[in-house]
């Protein structure tokens, strides 16, 4: 279902706490023995090691629901991955799409684009007048290290998105639910990470573990906005930083199915906004001035979902994200349905 220069961000203590605790799992995880095969967009059979032990051959993915690849598309290939969703709230139903569209430009380099369009459904209140684009985002990944069986190195890469501010934001008028967008610029970076276990009873157990910051700059506001300001408002919103923790497992049941589920923790940092109220200031001699903050907003986010596989490139996930546990957020279940195929 969300990815600069040298950051860097005061973390509070819950993310301090977290991030520790999944090192220790990613030690834990180092620590057990590896895989022998490198992964490519297109795996192929590797012999059986043992009689009980599952080959790399023998489990197809699809990936989990939020932690996306640390690996990077071989030159000339290209994946496409769709997901579509209900993200759901006690107040509305927001419809949406998401798509990750990546090629290989050459090997270790992979970029891309992933566009997104909504449509919310308001208990007691206006519609979405149509379906609207929200914000989209370019990105570059290059693969640092491969992953081998038999070697302790997971396999590894960076990768860096740019969002832009293709969504509407403001000016909303009486539709404060056409507002997808953020109106600002955000550059994140990122560390993935990903390695394979062999279960006791010989299946392969995948692991991601990915790390990110990001940074927006400030967006003018004028009127209606997704910042909560009213129609005679005029400033500007200024988004807080946001860091996110994943880890991430799946276990190849069979060749074509598997178990996934993912545990993120997110924090975005306090939104700033101000300005004026115009029509607050109406016939006096001083504009009324507006400030408002958002406060810092920690989550932890559970994602559990299955996949199935008609082939090695061509597979499916249905999986659920649950928002219930956190700090100052609003709970919502969203489910969603992704297909994903790499030529």
């Amino acid at each position: 279902m969300s990815h600069r220069s040298h950051l860097r961000i005061a973390l509070p203590n819950e993310i301090h706490a977290l991030l520790a605790g999944l090192a220790m799992t990613a030690a834990l995880l180092v620590a057990a023995r590896p895989a022998r095969a490198q992964e490519t967009a297109s795996v192929s059979s590797s012999p059986v090691l043992h009689l009980d032990r599952q080959s790399m051959g023998d489990a197809w993915w699809t990936g989990p629901m939020l932690a996306p690849s640390a690996a990077t598309l071989p030159q000339g290939h290209f994946l496409v991955e769709p997901y579509f969703y209900d993200v759901s709230t006690s107040g509305s139903n927001t419809f949406g799409s998401l798509s990750y569209i990546l090629y290989g430009l050459r090997n270790k380099l992979t970029i891309g684009m992933i566009p997104t369009v909504d449509y919310e459904v308001v208990n007691g209140g206006p519609n979405s007048s149509t379906v609207e684009l929200g914000d989209t985002s370019l990105l570059i990944q290059f693969g640092l290290t491969q992953f081998h069986e038999g070697s302790w190195h997971p396999m590894t890469a960076v990768n860096v998105q740019q969002t832009f501010p293709t969504g509407r934001y403001d000016q909303l008028g009486n539709k404060p639910s056409d507002g997808f967008g953020g109106g600002a610029y955000t550059t994140a970076i990122a560390l993935y990470s990903q390695t394979y276990l062999w279960m006791p009873n010989g299946r392969i157990l995948r692991m991601r573990f990915n790390i990110s910051d990001a940074f927006s700059s400030s967006a003018g506001v004028q009127g209606v906005s997704v910042y909560g300001t009213d129609a005679g408002f005029r400033g500007n919103a200024k988004p807080g930083q946001a860091a996110f923790a994943d880890l991430a497992g799946e276990y190849s049941v069979t060749k074509k199915w598997v178990a996934a589920l993912d545990v993120e923790y997110h924090f975005n940092g306090n939104t700033n906004v101000s300005g004026f109220d115009m029509l607050a200031s109406a016939g006096s001699q001083s504009f009324s001035s507006v400030e408002t903050n958002s406060g810092s907003i920690g989550q932890i986010i559970f994602a559990p979902a299955v996949e199935f596989n008609w082939k090695h490139n061509l597979g499916v996930l249905v999986g659920t994200r649950i928002i219930e546990v956190g700090h100052n957020i609003t709970p919502s279940i969203t489910p969603a349905i992704a297909i994903n195929y790499v030529h």
